[in-house]
């Protein structure tokens, strides 16, 4: 096939312009100056504005640009390519609007649609002081007044609090709490009596210095009945299903630093010299190198998938957002970590090595595991629905045609309904489901294409640790306190065996599609997809047995890719500035 159009993702990336030119409004420089001062990027913020990046938060429906959210995540993916403190900061606005697009009226939506799209940044306020994560134990209380609520209490380490001008606040409104006791108001500052709240001071962060990570308290500040969103007491019920959209959106987060990561590791492998060699060409480089880039692309697979399953098995996000916001992060954490094997010292130090970015990107990443949910909860949320995910495996009731509809890439998406949205996957998982005939797929099309073979046999592995984990998974079914570690071990596998699902069913109907594209020697003969499950099948303690082969064979197409000015993708994506000076032969670099 011809290569796509531009994407919109691209449209933005060369709006940005060249990240390497330290005089560019959005350079790698600039950020790290502003890093080490500790200040908010505002001015590359208001830019972001100007080309409408505050309309991509906004569905259509309600006056906005959002209509899948693929093309969402690879948009927000840019801009942390350059950096996850302005990725984080801007992209904070998407994240206070949600609660509104989940259960908010027509009225209120096009209201903070208009608003968003205007650039006023909105936060959501979760978080306290003395509870962290434990939602149930909020305190800051919304007393019934006679126009609405008097609102106390205070929010902490919320994200844009200080900044933000609209603030979804997770509000107890009955004294007794408990899971009807809570209520979601949208404050906006600007109708409030200045008396009546106060900004806490911002907190000083290992990573994303810039943030505006500070905090807000009420004091009895009225808050009009209109700003209720959706039923009282249904606060908690949406701020969770408004958190499944939004940890599968932190995906671009860790795609985008792992794609600058892997790219500033690259070059200085073709660069250095040791030993008389080039780093590159020294064997234990290449496997950090390669097996890095085969986590990049099974994290992309995934959240490629995730983010069109959202559309399409909206009732599975339960469980698709706890696989990708837990496998995401932690995996592009051990990536992160690998390469700063290959780069050395040149991973902590400033000013020395791709403007220093190197440990910014490192430092930054870290808080990403942390957002709307950390890796525990994330894990448990998977244990809390063992009974459906099992029952479900055993009737064969998941929704696998939802699955099929997102691997193939050339099915439109439909409209994302949030009333779809569901705290747990009753039918079990559509994803799951689909492995088995999955596999049986690519047996068979290994059959015609003998060079497949080795990935139908890691995928046949795949599926038999499936049936083990879903064995295992059933002495867990129904936990009630506290959680032992064993469980958790048994969910990290699930979330294993999920991505290796979704990594095959995208292969299997998709692969054809990338003929004639850039990175048509990715999907050629399954190897991307035999590299993810190698990668998947050692993460599961099955052992991964592919050869060096494959893995040069990786970083022989990451090279090349590098050398023309692409991302290293799945998908075809060009890169502004000027292409890294070409490699002769790629071969070379492991001769």
């Amino acid at each position: 096939m011809a290569e796509p159009r531009q994407t919109v993702a691209e449209e933005l990336d060369a709006f940005l312009g060249d990240p390497d030119d330290p005089g560019g409004w959005f350079s790698y420089k600039r950020c790290v100056e502003l890093d080490d001062r500790e200040a908010f990027p505002a001015d590359i913020c208001r830019r972001l504005d100007d080309w409408g990046l505050p309309g991509h938060y906004v569905p259509a429906e309600h006056g906005g640009r959002l209509t899948d959210y693929a093309t969402l995540l690879q948009v927000m993916r840019a801009v942390a390519r350059r950096d996850l403190t302005v990725a984080i900061g801007h992209g904070k606005t998407y994240l206070g609007g949600i609660c509104v697009w989940v259960a908010g009226t027509r009225e209120q939506a096009a209201a903070l649609g208009a608003d968003i799209r205007a650039g006023v940044p909105v936060s959501l306020g979760l978080t306290e002081r003395a509870h962290g994560s434990d939602l149930l134990a909020g305190e800051v209380r919304g007393t019934p007044s006679a126009t609405g609520w008097l609102v106390d209490g205070e929010k902490w380490l919320i994200n844009n609090a200080t900044r933000g001008s609209l603030l979804s606040l997770l509000t107890r409104t009955d004294p007794a709490g408990g899971p009807r006791g809570f209520s979601v108001l949208l404050v906006d500052k600007r109708e409030l009596d200045p008396a009546m709240y106060r900004h806490l001071p911002k907190v000083r962060t290992h990573g994303i210095r810039g943030a505006d990570i500070s905090g807000v308290a009420f004091e009895g500040a009225a808050v009009d009945r209109s700003a209720l969103v959706g039923a009282q007491g249904a606060g908690l019920e949406i701020v969770l299903k408004a958190l499944q959209l939004t940890r599968t959106m932190c995906a671009a987060l860790s795609l985008g630093a792992a794609d600058h990561a892997l790219r500033i590791a690259l070059g200085f492998a073709l660069d250095r010299e040791l030993y008389g060699r080039r780093l590159v060409e020294l064997p234990q480089a290449r496997r950090v190198l390669a097996t890095a880039a085969a986590d990049v692309l099974l994290h992309e697979a995934l959240g490629t998938a995730a983010s069109r399953l959202a559309h399409t098995q909206t009732d599975e996000m339960s469980v698709t957002a706890a696989v990708t916001k837990y496998l995401l992060p932690s995996g592009t954490e051990d990536v992160l970590s690998r390469l700063t094997r290959v780069l050395g010292a040149r991973a902590f130090l400033k000013g020395v090595h791709a403007h220093g970015t190197f440990q910014k990107v490192e430092r930054d990443h870290r808080i990403v595991g942390m957002f709307d949910g950390n890796t525990l909860v994330n894990l448990n949320s998977l244990i809390n629905q063992f009974r459906s995910l099992v029952r479900g495996r055993r009737r064969g009731t998941g929704d696998a045609a939802g699955a099929a509809a997102a691997y193939d890439l050339s099915t439109p998406l439909p409209p994302l309904d949030p009333g779809r949205l569901s705290l747990v996957a009753r039918r079990g998982s559509g994803v799951l489901a689909g492995l088995e005939p999955g596999v049986a797929r690519l047996e068979e099309l290994a059959g015609e294409r003998p060079a497949l073979a080795p990935a139908a046999a890691a995928a046949r592995r795949v599926a038999d640790a499936a049936d083990r984990v879903h064995q295992e998974m059933e002495q867990w079914q129904g936990l009630v306190g506290d959680v032992p570690p064993a469980a958790f071990e048994v969910a990290r596998r699930y979330a294993l065996c999920h991505a290796a699902a979704v990594c095959l069913g995208l292969w299997t109907h998709s692969q054809a599609q990338f003929a004639g594209t850039t990175t048509e020697p990715l999907w050629r003969d399954g190897l991307w997809l035999r590299a993810a499950l190698d990668r998947i099948l050692d993460r599961l303690g099955e052992g991964g047995g592919a050869p060096d082969e494959v893995y040069d064979a990786l970083l022989d197409h990451m090279i090349t890719a590098r050398s023309a000015g692409e991302l290293f993708s799945l998908y075809p994506h060009r890169l502004p500035g000027t292409p890294a000076e070409p490699v002769a032969d790629a071969t070379t670099a492991r001769n």
